[in-house]
């Protein structure tokens, strides 16, 4: 199996609920107002599904980050859901699989239609190659380019963080 380093996230949401329905959009332009701040990279899609749609039997809308931001976005949504759901699982050739078995819920899980979705796909789906982002990246980080990465965080970026851990100099 192919690694995917674009996990989206589904947000859901009973859509009969109008205040459930309400947070979830709330939750939904924070994301994009962070965005836009520059505090991280994620792109919800435009659409809101207020029907079930696909595998997703309730109200949902996906918010795609990109390997380089995930842990940004995974972090605030964990703590900022409030009462929704989230899916967040690995977008590869093995949509089923990446919807019920390489998968993890922040909150409640919701039972998922997985009969809409192909076992194996041909190719792995592309999400805003114009951002040059994800698998869409010009090219992945060397070991290299994260041992300098690493170098500077440790060098630089936490010298005077007398909190921080350091890494063991053998």
């Amino acid at each position: 199996m192919a690694d995917s380093n674009v996990p989206p996230q589904d947000i859901y949401f009973h859509q009969k609920n109008s205040a459930e329905h309400h947070e979830a959009l709330i939750l939904r332009d924070a994301v994009l107002k962070l965005r836009r701040n520059g505090a991280f990279v994620a792109v919800p899609l435009f659409r809101v599904n207020i029907e079930p749609m696909g595998p997703h039997p309730i109200g949902s809308y996906e918010i795609w980050a990109p390997a380089e931001t995930f842990s940004s976005v995974f972090s605030y949504l964990c703590m900022n859901r409030g009462n929704l759901s989230i899916l967040v699982h690995p977008l590869t050739e093995h949509a089923r699989a990446d919807h019920e078995i390489h998968s993890a819920w922040i909150g409640p899980p919701i039972p998922l239609d997985l009969s809409t979705l192909p076992v194996r796909e041909d190719k792995i789906p592309l999400q805003y190659p114009s951002l040059k982002l994800g698998y869409s990246a010009s090219r992945a980080l060397s070991i290299e380019d994260r041992q300098r990465l690493g170098a500077n965080v440790e060098n630089t970026l936490l010298k005077h963080e007398p909190e921080a851990a350091r890494a063991p100099t053998n």
